[in-house]
């Protein structure tokens, strides 16, 4: 079974909005100890799940897939594997992590319908093969090679 080698340690940042990870964590893809897996660095800052905010009684955007969520959003950025593979690792993290299997499902649909708008976006912007780190004070945020 797939399996997270840490417990994720995150700090927030003055904007309420954001917040960075503060120790690396890797996920095992597919089975424990497999040779795929990845790795999200200290210094990486997530939005945790993308959920509008009228979806937020129902679905909030922290809740035991929460390190499922900052994993996908680091797939998303450094994109070292194909969108639809993204959604399908963020999707076996989530049960990995004790995910309702049908809140699981529901959020995998949503990210396959509305994510693509964030994955072109960080292509566009030059962001793929690189990551938005943590590097000082808040203000201090730089595009790093991975």
């Amino acid at each position: 079974m797939s399996s997270f080698t840490e417990k994720l340690i995150v700090s927030p940042l003055p904007d309420g909005k954001h917040w960075v990870v503060r120790k690396p964590f890797t996920y095992y893809i597919g089975e424990e100890n497999s040779d795929s897996f990845v790795i999200v660095p200290a210094g990486f800052i997530t939005d945790f799940a993308s959920v509008p905010r009228i979806f937020w009684r129902l679905v909030p955007r922290w809740g035991k897939y929460g390190t499922a969520a900052v994993l996908h959003d680091y797939l998303y950025w450094c994109q070292k594997y194909t969108r639809k593979r993204s959604d399908e690792i963020f999707l076996e993290a989530m049960l990995v992590l004790g995910t309702k299997k049908s809140t699981a499902k529901n959020m995998y649909r949503a990210v396959r319908w509305c994510g693509g708008k964030s994955w072109k976006l960080n292509k566009s912007v030059g962001m793929a093969g690189k990551f938005a780190i943590l590097t000082g004070e808040y203000e201090e945020i730089e595009r790093v090679e991975l």
